[in-house]
């Protein structure tokens, strides 16, 4: 009996095994960071009592600063990399995916910058 050769895959094959497994870990960590946020902001402190007084407390501490950060930077990825394989099966031309992706790259960049920018400088004087 000949000996079963075991072929290690691509790196492009791990990429995608790995994607594949961010979003089952992030969409459910997602749902839950958002009921948190939504039971805190909106049934704790109550909508009709949400401003600028209210965030700047509760940014008081860095645990919240922090949460909101991991918050958006999981979001923002999952989104990023739910559209790169609605991509992926839809749009077959490699030129017009590629270019197509360094666009969703660009702005998911640009919202983790400005969500980021955001959250660090709240009620910063």
């Amino acid at each position: 009996m000949e000996p079963e050769i075991v072929r290690r895959p691509k790196a492009s094959e791990r990429f995608e095994t790995y994607s594949w497994l961010y979003m089952r870990v992030s969409g459910p960590l997602l749902i839950l960071m958002v009921l948190v946020h939504f039971g805190v902001m909106h049934l704790y402190y109550g909508v009709e009592h949400i401003d600028f007084s209210v965030v700047a407390a509760r940014y008081g501490t860095p645990f919240w600063r922090i949460y909101d950060l991991v918050m958006v930077l999981v979001a923002v990825t999952h989104g990023m990399n739910g559209t790169k394989m609605i991509l992926d099966d839809y749009l077959h031309p490699r030129s017009w995916r590629t270019a197509v992706l360094c666009l969703v790259w660009a702005i998911g960049f640009i919202f983790l910058v400005m969500g980021g920018f955001t959250i660090l400088t709240f009620g910063v004087k």
